[in-house]
């Protein structure tokens, strides 16, 4: 029986980016359809899309309204739209919490990147993937602080983390120098916006894709690399 072919695909990949986790999620279901052919292993890297990010935050429409210059009928066009495109995806943007959803907010990511980092090295990419999915849930469907050390660790124990380890790795200043060589690798790549997969540390997909956009690229990834293979035998 032929053996399934394993492809690494590294994300670039901010917790604030909606469409980072409908790329994921695309992702997902391009991959279920090439079960038995091909088996991969997702790791995530650091990304900020906002690096000057206050602590404190800031409210999600007034920051879009400064950066993009947008109105605020072309932002509640604009949510309707991600929200469609989710569901579509297989993820909600909901919110998820009790009583009245409280106001959306962008946050600092910075520790949250380290604490992915930490995850990956210490727990292996599968426990880091099931991090970064709760870090995403806490930001788009709870709504919580995840620039916040303790809500970072609440996060983090919740998947079954260590709750000391993981609030050693958000006080490291070496985690937090890795993380920012993490996003100038990605600018070093010409990448200005996530997500941004790079398959087998070679070939490189931009954006959220379809499902099968996902499947072709892979399979071409490992067709060319068996035929490349092939010649150098």
């Amino acid at each position: 029986m032929t053996q399934p072919a394993k492809v690494t695909i590294d994300i670039w990949s901010d917790v604030m980016c909606p469409w980072c986790i409908i790329g994921y999620s695309q992702l997902k279901k391009g991959l279920a359809t090439l079960e038995g052919e091909i088996e991969a292993e997702v790791r995530w890297h650091a990304f900020q899309l906002n690096p000057d990010m206050p602590q404190e935050g800031e409210e999600q429409q007034a920051h879009l309204a400064r950066k993009y210059g947008r109105t605020p009928d072309q932002m509640a066009a604009a949510r309707g739209q991600m929200r469609e495109i989710g569901a579509r995806a297989g993820y909600s943007f909901d919110y998820t919490g009790e009583g009245e959803a409280p106001q959306a907010r962008l946050w600092n990511t910075a520790k949250a990147h380290q604490l992915l980092l930490w995850t990956l090295a210490q727990h292996g990419p599968e426990k880091q993937t099931e991090l970064k999915l709760a870090l995403f849930d806490a930001h788009f469907q709870q709504r919580r602080n995840v620039s916040d050390p303790g809500v970072l660790s609440e996060i983090a124990e919740s998947v079954g983390i260590d709750r000391a380890g993981a609030e050693a790795a958000l006080g490291s200043a070496v985690l937090a120098q890795q993380a920012q060589e993490e996003q100038r690798m990605a600018y070093d790549m010409n990448v200005t916006g996530v997500p941004a997969m790079l398959v087998n540390g070679r070939f490189m997909i931009p954006g959220a894709q379809e499902p099968e956009t996902y499947a072709d690229a892979l399979r071409r990834v490992v067709a060319g690399e068996a035929e490349l293979a092939a010649r150098s035998a």
